[in-house]
């Protein structure tokens, strides 16, 4: 049997992969620890981007209501009406920002939105635009598509982002808009109001498309970056999603935000695709907006910015470079090219194996998330740290890393 062009196609996703390493090394050492009597050393996971808080009481309460009520068949495509309205409450709310209902779609995670998003907008053949380094499954939805990203390089002095400048050169006639994250995964960065400005006005310029990830937008850290670019106008489409700021990483539900003309067609596509988000999992979220639940996200947000505090600092002390502090999200995009040599290592990849064997600390290479940089040897030596872990968890990886590198 012939698997099609498209599945062989697409490249593994490396964070995943680094994980599957790290658990098949633990799984060694607990078998030799049990045949020597030893406790085995235990793995400290900064590599995949999932909070460690999980959701609050009030939204597994909500959840468990759900069940209990016999609340488990399908809902309308678009979501529940009174999910979309809490969130058209919440942009209110929390960025003084008017977002209709009526242009909002629950999907089933945020992958499904850029699904929704990229089906809606862009036709085989056609690319977006996109820096390097970003989220890598965005460039393979595309590719499964039959369409493609278009990489443009970018460097700290844009804070790992793009400007309407080089977009506006690399513009071609079968490039559909431009998919933009902020804040940024990997580097935890976003864009500055007045370049996003100037990118918005050049895609309506272009009649392009203009995407904008903000599923960190909630653990933004500063608000000169803290605001959605729906506040720019009704064209620009934004994905989000319940997995970060609301801790809902397994509960597989997200958002989509699309000009009003366009609700049909995602609408229809939403119905073929994936017939609806999970019931319980929507009537769970309608809990996420409650001021008590709220109260409580606002506090783990500054849990972020603590951890963001201690671990920046301390990743310099050892030698790292983090040539941008990351003003949201819970990412650190660091540079490990003074400390390659100490390890044995020359380039991330190894930097990273290097790390898991020796100091039981897993960590993410820059491959996934800098193809382009990477192939011209500029991002080899960037590694991605997850701060989404425990304090004590980030405390440890610092005092491992300091025997280490020694």
């Amino acid at each position: 049997m012939k698997l099609a062009a498209r599945a062989q196609a697409i490249e593994p996703f490396y964070v995943m992969e680094v994980a599957k390493q790290a658990r098949a090394l633990e799984a060694r050492w607990a078998l030799e620890a049990q045949a020597s009597g030893c406790t085995a050393p235990r793995m400290i996971y900064l590599n995949i981007g999932e909070p460690d808080f999980t959701a609050p009481a009030a939204v597994q309460a909500a959840a468990a209501a759900a069940m209990a009520a016999g609340r488990t068949q399908y809902t309308a495509a678009l979501g529940l009406p009174e999910l979309r309205d809490a969130i058209s409450g919440w942009y209110a709310q929390r960025f003084g920002v008017q977002v209709p209902a009526s242009r909002i779609v629950i999907t089933a995670g945020a992958t499904a939105a850029l699904q929704l998003a990229c089906m809606a907008f862009v036709d085989a053949g056609q690319e977006l635009l996109m820096p390097d380094p970003s989220y890598p499954c965005n460039r393979h939805i595309l590719t499964s598509l039959g369409a493609h990203a278009r990489l443009l390089p970018s460097s700290a002095a844009q804070r790992f982002q793009t400007d309407a400048a080089a977009l506006q050169a690399a513009w071609q006639a079968h490039t559909a808009g431009v998919l933009l994250a902020s804040p940024s995964n990997p580097t935890g960065t976003s864009l500055e109001p007045a370049t996003l400005r100037a990118i918005h006005q050049l895609v309506h310029e272009r009649q392009g498309v203009m995407m904008v990830d903000e599923i960190y937008l909630g653990l933004s850290h500063d608000d000169r970056f803290g605001q959605t670019a729906l506040a720019l106008g009704d064209d620009v489409v934004s994905i989000n999603s319940f997995s970060k700021y609301f801790s809902m990483t397994g509960w597989r539900l997200g958002w989509l935000v699309v000009p009003e003309a366009a609700m049909p067609a995602v609408e229809r596509l939403a119905q073929n695709h994936y017939i609806c988000a999970s019931t319980v999992s929507q009537y769970a979220a309608l809990a996420c907006f409650e001021p008590d639940t709220l109260a409580v996200y606002e506090q783990r947000r500054a849990e972020y910015k603590a951890r963001r505090d201690y671990f920046v600092p301390a990743l310099r002390e050892l030698g790292f470079g983090v040539p941008v502090e990351p003003d949201g999200a819970f990412y650190v995009w660091a540079d490990v090219s003074r400390l390659l040599e100490r390890v044995g290592a020359h380039d991330s990849a190894s930097f990273v194996q290097a790390v898991m064997e020796r100091a039981q600390l897993v960590l993410t290479p820059s491959q996934d998330f800098s193809p382009l940089l990477s192939q011209q040897h500029t991002a080899q030596h960037f590694v991605r740290f997850s701060t989404a872990s425990s304090m004590a968890d980030l405390q440890e990886a610092i005092a491992r890393l300091r025997r280490l590198l020694g």
